[in-house]
């Protein structure tokens, strides 16, 4: 008997909520995301597979199991790794909607009288929360135009990559007693941390056009964001920032549990801790 013959196929998983890309699914190619009539996408609970893949810590690590459990709970998604990073968050607090979780706790110190709490935090709250940046917008410097792209899923995670690699080579930095050593393998540190976040900063370059060219590969834009000077290439790099800033969720109201003073808790997705 064929599967599609099962008698218990009724009782299987339904979708629980169902979801609009902040970025919209009309700016992915088919075959990344499977199109539906209305914009939205149906997401399912995760399985039991789905939940012991989360507890597999490598690979969390390495993007796998974020793949395929996206795979699995949202199946018009035929390429996760190609999912942009301004919809990455909205797919994953959906997951754990779609399992019925409501709230996901989130603790505070509170900045006036000290103490430490737990605050549920509403997931349709964060869904409805998040907006796509505005990547339409130009950065004109001088002669130049640049144009900026969100990153897909496969290049944030590498970015991730490099970053826990950096921080892993120099994790007893500060127990060099040599000063002059400590102060080399400092620079050090900074110039491979600087040397990376160039690297990222060329993946997220649509194009950078010049009164003469037009220039999209990655290889030259990361050529001239190393040979540039300084000023032109912290202000690539904060444009960018604050674009990506648009598409992060913002901070949180907060209201002390202790002394009820109100204040604004930054808060960010931990996809290991989301999932782990």
């Amino acid at each position: 008997m064929a599967a599609i013959d099962n008698p218990l196929r009724q009782y299987f998983r339904r979708p629980g909520v169902y979801i609009t890309l902040p970025s919209g699914i009309e700016n992915y190619p088919d075959d990344v995301i499977e199109k539906t009539e209305n914009g939205e996408l149906p997401v399912y609970p995760m399985t039991a597979i789905d939940d012991i893949t989360t507890k597999t810590p490598d690979a969390l690590f390495n993007g796998d199991a974020i793949v395929q459990i996206i795979k699995s709970c949202v199946p018009n998604i035929k390429d996760p790794w190609k999912v942009l990073s301004n919809d990455l968050d909205s797919i994953l607090i959906a997951i754990r909607a779609a399992g019925g979780q409501e709230s996901l706790d989130v603790e505070s110190e509170c900045p006036s009288c000290k103490a430490l709490g737990t605050y549920g935090i509403n997931m349709q709250t964060l869904l409805s929360s998040l907006r796509p940046g505005d990547y339409h917008k130009i950065l004109e410097y001088g002669e130049l135009k640049i144009k900026f792209k969100p990153l897909h899923y496969k290049e944030m995670n590498q970015a991730g990559l490099g970053q826990f690699e950096i921080q892993a080579k120099y994790r007893n930095l500060a127990d060099v007693k040599d000063v002059d050593e400590r102060n080399r393998l400092s620079q050090e540190a900074l110039k491979d941390i600087t040397l990376l976040t160039m690297k990222i900063l060329a993946q997220a370059v649509e194009y950078i056009e010049t009164p003469n060219a037009k220039v999209t590969e990655v290889e030259f834009v990361e050529d001239f964001l190393t040979n540039a000077d300084t000023k032109t290439y912290e202000t690539i790099r904060d444009y960018h920032s604050a674009l990506r800033a648009e598409s992060t969720i913002k901070p949180l109201d907060i209201a002390c549990v202790e002394c009820q003073h109100e204040y604004k808790q930054s808060f960010s997705l931990n996809v290991s801790d989301f999932f782990g």
